[in-house]
């Protein structure tokens, strides 16, 4: 055993879903976690980045880097997730913030996404001996919002200390589509979001000779973004595809040609692609159309090739739950798309058909169940 006595992950689970932390989160719902890891030996590391006004992508984020060092040498595997969550909503049986067991759910906002996997988290680790190696736990308060001074500041401090980098890393993003162990993510598509705009000049309809309507070209850009064929797909990973999520007019007027026409684009891409590549093609075809494309990429596309981590993540569930996870790459992004460059990933966690919704909820025997997977997958990948 540890230092401290065993942790029940429904507890876990109700502390952190207690505290309001709708992104970006600070405070109490980190001092809930802290106040887990410390007891176990955990050095808590805690601080924010981030200086803008309220709503901004630059507002301040709390993140934690908890680590409790092995003997010399050992080797280090990290847990990593969020603590902040999207906003509740309305309609809720209960309170959001309230966690509520009826039957045998526990209800409120982050149960699944993603609380109630930190909470497994915390337990797993609680009886597993600091001579098995070195383990840490990477949490940020902003993934579900701009995601700029979360994972990725974390990732620079554990960088400024030369022996923090994992071998390994677990994020607990709820994977499990049909039942708890039905599938786990070995890679993510990548992703871009490209604002078009093109330019024209402002006149009266019945004077079209005197001005330049945008909106044709603007049609004609976005006619052929999306007749554009990324790829069929790989071996891993499902077609890229661009869609037009944005198209506007800012013209309040019947009789006014409009001096401006804007539209937005979404590509999700896999590893056939290069987000740098993408927007390269995209402004090409902007400019063709006299129009400009300016990019933001989210991430590049990534892959954890099955293998030695991802055979150890399959035995832990497998001896947990009896069935073998599918190893996959749908879905969304997440903070996988940063830690990838620390050291190899995988995600795993709770089933994922109530996150971001009204009444979310997990099973009471899923929190016990894969509280004891975790602890699993750190042993074997302690030892690995």
């Amino acid at each position: 055993m540890s230092e401290s006595a065993a942790l029940d992950p429904v507890d876990c689970a109700r502390r952190l879903m207690a505290c309001e932390s709708v992104t970006p989160a600070r405070g109490g719902v980190f001092d809930g976690l802290a106040g887990m890891l410390a007891p176990l030996g955990f050095d808590i590391h805690r601080f924010v980045r981030g200086e803008g006004p309220e709503g901004s992508d630059e507002e301040p984020v709390e993140n934690l880097f908890a680590i409790r060092r092995g003997s010399t040498g050992s080797r280090h595997f990290a847990f990593a997730g969020h603590l902040d969550v999207v906003p509740p909503g309305d309609g809720w049986t209960s309170e959001a913030f309230v966690p509520e067991v009826r039957g045998d759910l526990l209800y409120g906002r982050g149960a699944v996404d993603m609380k109630g996997a930190i909470g497994c988290m915390a337990a797993a680790v609680a009886d597993i001996p600091r001579e098995a190696g070195t383990i840490s736990f990477i949490v940020t308060g902003d993934e579900e919002g701009p995601a700029l001074h979360g994972t990725r500041a974390i990732i620079d401090h554990i960088r400024a200390a030369d022996d923090a980098v994992p071998d390994l890393c677990l994020v607990g993003e709820p994977t499990s589509v049909n039942r708890l162990g039905d599938m786990m993510k070995i890679g993510r598509r990548g992703s871009i979001n490209i604002w078009l705009e093109v330019a024209g000049t402002q006149g009266h309809v019945a004077y079209p000779h005197l001005a330049n309507n945008p909106i044709p070209r603007m049609v004609a850009m976005l006619a052929e973004l999306d007749a554009l064929h990324l790829d069929d797909g790989t071996d891993w990973f499902q077609p890229s595809n661009l869609e037009i999520t944005e198209f506007d007019v800012p013209n309040r007027a019947h009789n006014v040609i409009p001096g401006k026409a804007r539209a937005r684009i979404s590509i999700r891409f896999n590893d056939r692609h290069s987000g740098k590549g993408l927007a390269e093609r995209v402004r090409a075809i902007a400019e063709r159309h006299g129009g400009t494309a300016h990019p933001v990429i989210s991430g590049e596309s990534f892959l954890t090739p099955p293998g030695e981590f991802s055979g150890l993540v399959a035995r832990a569930v497998e001896a947990e739950t009896g069935i073998e996870p599918e190893a996959s790459t749908s879905g969304g992004t997440s903070d996988a798309r940063f830690l990838k460059d620390l050291c190899p990933v995988i995600e795993f966690g709770l089933v994922n058909a109530t996150m971001h919704k009204t009444d979310e909820a997990v099973a009471l025997e899923d929190l016990r169940t894969l509280a004891r997977i975790y602890r699993r997958v750190a042993l074997a990948g302690l030892h690995a």
